[in-house]
């Protein structure tokens, strides 16, 4: 990444699973060239797929600022729903087959380190610490030779709802019809009731805005008004482009680009319903929803993501199920820098690139406001197994800086 970009405001693109789950990638086409010199890792993508380098450097633990202070075993959880999603495949299948940048190895040399950690005992830092330090390699990632990128944040958005249309509950949340072509009905015929009267109401919410948060965030948790909840997730979208609404309200001079979250939208769209209101039927884009049962969220990788443990990366480079160690910092908001650990599980429609990130920072409220106002600059470092680390770096993953 040459240079940090103004933070991309998620509203408007259509899912942050959708993009590696159900969209095709044209850098996943494309053949990568990998060369090794002095112990770096570079690989080079052809001039239409992207970035252009992707290089990675093996560095010793000391490098990883905040290491030694990081409720480590706290990232132990998550790395165990990762094992259990690849660990039932044969020892040579890849770790992650979408990743094209490099070879992160095969399910077995990951397979004695998911049965090790099985044995951490659970809150014991220390356990834990010296299990990645035994058993991994820290990586530094650069993009262009820059170690620096973005990380924004993400959270499962709650909202109220029903079963069935009364009173308040006047928003539907659709299923995904089943004859979807390409001329499906864009977000402003499918709030004109294009769909309606077919069967394909999901649930009914009491809070439109809600309901548009809840296509950015791709799943959530509705309050069911009658007792209970249901966790919602991901069906498909409409193929219709997205416009972003936040670029819209920088483009207009509504909302100065340096104060642009996704609480700074929705703040302005509660202050000015019918204006919003307008503003989103200006995305084309769609998003349909199914029921999930069981833990959730899920990410892309298919495991429950784990509130501050789980991360969206962009699956062309890293690999689903490293762990990742994040040290990043504020640039607007007045809230604490980021040095933990962290487990990649997810994908995002805006997460692109090899040094972007997107933290999860769980469910609800607190989590939503947290994850509105993260526009951080940063770095991070993938956590290799030592067999996969020495076939990258040969001679020098044994000996890092």
């Amino acid at each position: 990444m040459r240079a940090i970009p103004d933070r991309p405001i998620q509203t408007g693109f259509s899912s942050r699973r959708a993009a590696a789950e159900h969209q095709p990638r044209a850098s996943r086409a494309s053949h990568a060239a990998a060369a090794v010199l002095l112990g770096i890792v570079a690989i080079a993508f052809e001039h239409d797929s992207g970035p252009k380098r992707f290089s990675l450097e093996p560095v010793g633990f000391d490098r990883l600022s905040g290491w030694t202070r990081d409720h480590i075993s706290a990232a132990v959880p998550g790395f165990l729903k990762s094992c259990a999603r690849f660990s039932t495949r044969a020892n040579l299948a890849p770790l992650d087959a979408a990743a094209v940048s490099v070879d992160f190895g095969r399910v077995g040399d990951w397979r004695a380190l998911c049965e090790a950690a099985q044995a951490i005992p659970a809150g014991d830092d220390a356990a834990a610490r010296e299990f990645f330090e035994t058993g991994f390699i820290p990586f530094a990632v650069a993009d262009y030779g820059n170690p620096e990128g973005l990380f924004t944040g993400y959270y499962e958005i709650e909202l109220n709802g029903a079963r069935q249309r009364h009173g308040r509950f006047q928003t539907p949340l659709y299923r995904k019809p089943p004859d979807l072509g390409p001329d499906a009905p864009t977000r402003a015929e499918i709030e004109d009731g294009t769909l309606a009267g077919r069967g394909l109401e999901l649930l009914w919410v009491d809070d439109p805005i809600d309901a548009f948060f809840l296509q950015i965030q791709g799943s959530g948790r509705v309050r069911l008004n009658g007792g209970g909840a249901v966790r919602v997730g991901y069906d498909g979208q409409n193929g219709r482009p997205y416009v972003p609404v936040g670029r819209l309200l920088i483009e207009r001079g509504v909302i100065p680009r340096d104060k642009l979250t996704m609480a700074a939208i929705r703040s302005w769209m509660k202050q000015n319903p019918e204006a919003g209101a307008a503003l989103r039927r200006e995305n084309p884009s769609y998003v349909f929803f199914r029921e999930i049962k069981g833990d959730g969220p899920i990410g892309a990788e298919g495991a429950a993501l784990s509130a501050e443990r789980s991360m969206a990366v962009d699956r062309a480079f890293v690999a689903l199920g490293i762990p990742v160690w994040l040290e990043a910092d504020e640039r607007f908001a007045a809230a604490d820098g980021v040095r933990r650990l962290m487990v990649a599980q997810d994908t995002g429609g805006a997460i692109k690139g090899p040094v972007r990130g997107d933290v999860f920072w769980g469910t609800g409220e607190a989590a939503g406001n947290r994850a509105g106002v993260m526009n951080a600059s940063g770095k991070y470092y993938l956590l290799l197994p030592r067999a996969v680390a020495r076939r990258l770096a040969p001679g020098r993953a044994a000996r890092p800086d």
